[in-house]
């Protein structure tokens, strides 16, 4: 009989199923939403999946392989969760609402969109604005800013608050407590050098970011309207 060696004892056992592209990326979008990219680490894929490093590396070249794809899978569900709405209105204020609510679910997306802007999945993204875009007659010369304007609105809103909440679990404060410490802040500056900031403290501590997200993409397609 050969005995194992507590070491060999300890390791997890082999998987006795196949391993594909998928399930990895799965798995590392599970290791990135429980522990952000500090979590992603071969170690962890090799261990969470029951596998070797060669069966890892099969599929994805590295970490940042691994990274960059598994935020394409993000977008792509985003994309094909749209649906087809007849409207293009209704069809952009959805597209443009999926992305915000997946980089809120997932924020270290955000991130990694910001280090790499010409991702596919993104690119197919602009692709789906423009689209839109086109059918809700913006001239051709006014697609291109509108666009721009739209994405760029949609990324740095859904990064900010993001990292905001991300801010809020490293100081273990939930949100309300987050707006009514920001609400107070705002009762305390002066009035008479600013007032809008000052009445605005009561809204600060009551607002839904959904909500105020949604009323930005309107005012877009308001402006949009014009450019008819």
């Amino acid at each position: 009989m050969v005995r194992r060696t507590a070491k060999e004892s300890a390791r997890a056992p082999r998987r006795t199923t196949s391993l594909s592209r998928e399930l990895i990326i799965e798995t590392a979008i599970e290791l990135l939403d429980s522990g952000g990219e500090k979590a992603l680490t071969l170690r962890a894929l090799t261990v969470r999946l029951s596998t070797g490093y060669g069966a890892i590396y099969h599929h994805v070249a590295d970490k940042s392989d691994l990274l960059a794809t598994a935020t394409d899978a993000v977008i792509n569900d985003v994309l094909s969760g749209a649906g087809t709405d007849a409207d293009p209105r209704t069809a952009l204020r959805h597209l443009a609402l999926g992305l915000f609510d997946a980089i809120d679910a997932h924020p270290w997306v955000g991130a990694e969109l910001s280090r790499q802007p010409w991702r596919p999945a993104l690119l197919d993204f602009y692709e789906s604005i423009g689209r839109l875009l086109d059918a809700l007659a913006v001239p051709e010369k006014a697609r291109f800013d509108a666009a721009g304007t739209l994405v760029n609105y949609v990324l740095g809103v859904a990064a900010q608050n993001a990292a905001n909440a991300r801010l809020r679990a490293g100081s273990d404060t939930d949100r309300e407590t987050f707006l009514e410490n920001a609400a107070a802040q705002s009762w305390r500056i002066d009035p008479r050098r600013y007032p809008f900031v000052h009445a605005a403290a009561t809204q600060l501590r009551e607002h839904d970011d959904r909500e105020q997200f949604l009323v930005g993409v309107d005012i877009f397609l308001a402006g949009i309207s014009a450019l008819r």
